[in-house]
């Protein structure tokens, strides 16, 4: 998790689910993608670790309009917003927990 996307603001109307209070770790996924899943338990496993820290799942292929302005090319593709909804980091492919808690640390 290191690519970086300075300057994009995300808000709760764009993703369709409130943000985290200190942060947000949001996921695009699509239906048959078996990374995805796993994605899913890895980052609903880190936001439970960490009060204020919220996870979002944003179905790529409902939120089209998003993905292309987020340039997002492939699923599970991982966000991690800090309180204000600013990306802080970005990563394609399915995260290990180490590397999510690393790159929340940016966020916190």
């Amino acid at each position: 998790m290191d690519r970086r996307t300075p300057g994009q603001r995300l808000d709760a109307s764009q993703l369709g689910a409130e943000l985290g209070k200190r942060a947000t770790l949001v996921q695009f996924s699509s239906a048959f993608c078996q990374p995805c899943r796993a994605t899913r338990r890895t980052l609903g496993e880190v936001a439970g670790m960490v009060d204020g820290v919220a996870h979002v799942e944003v179905d790529a292929e409902s939120h089209l309009a998003l993905v292309r302005e987020l340039d997002i090319t492939k699923t599970p593709t991982v966000l991690v917003l800090d309180a204000e909804g600013e990306v802080v980091r970005r990563a394609s492919g399915q995260p290990r927990t180490v590397d999510v808690v690393a790159a929340l640390a940016h966020a916190l």
